[in-house]
C-alpha cells in the first residue's frame, strides 16, 4: 500500500491557481498563515475546515487529506478485526449477522455502507 502525505492541500491549491491568502479568505481567515500551517502539516484543520477545503478546491476531503484518511482507515480496520474476534469468541454474545457483515467489510478494508437510505 502506498503511503500518502497527510494532505495534498498545496498541490490542489496551486492546481487551482489560488494563493494561500485567497484560500484563507474563502475559508474565512484573515491571512494565509493558517493555510500555510495546514499545508506544512504543522496544524490539522477541523472537520468544518476540511469540508470547506473540499468545497473551495473541488476535491473530496478524503483525497485532500489522503494520509490522514489512510491512517484512520488502517486503525479502524485493526479495531474491526479485534471486535469481530471478541464478538465471535464469546458464546454469550449473540452478534447479529448485520453487525458481523459490517465488521467483515471494515476488517477487509472496505468502506462501510450506511444501514439506512439518505
Amino acid at each position: 500500500m502506498a503511503h500518502h502525505l497527510p494532505n495534498y492541500l498545496k498541490t490542489h491549491r496551486k492546481r487551482a491557481g489560488l494563493s494561500q491568502d485567497e484560500v484563507a479568505f474563502l475559508l474565512g481567515y484573515q491571512s494565509g498563515s493558517r493555510v500555510s500551517r495546514y499545508e506544512s502539516f504543522d496544524r490539522a484543520p477541523t472537520l468544518e475546515v476540511a469540508l470547506a477545503c473540499e468545497a473551495v478546491l473541488g476535491v473530496s476531503a478524503r483525497e485532500l487529506f489522503a494520509g490522514v484518511y489512510q491512517k484512520a482507515a488502517e486503525e479502524t480496520k485493526r479495531r474491526a478485526a479485534r471486535l469481530t474476534k471478541r464478538l465471535t469468541s464469546d458464546p454469550a454474545n449473540k452478534a447479529s449477522e448485520r453487525k458481523l457483515a459490517l465488521l467483515a467489510r471494515l476488517a477487509g478494508g472496505e468502506r462501510a455502507q450506511a444501514p439506512y437510505a439518505v
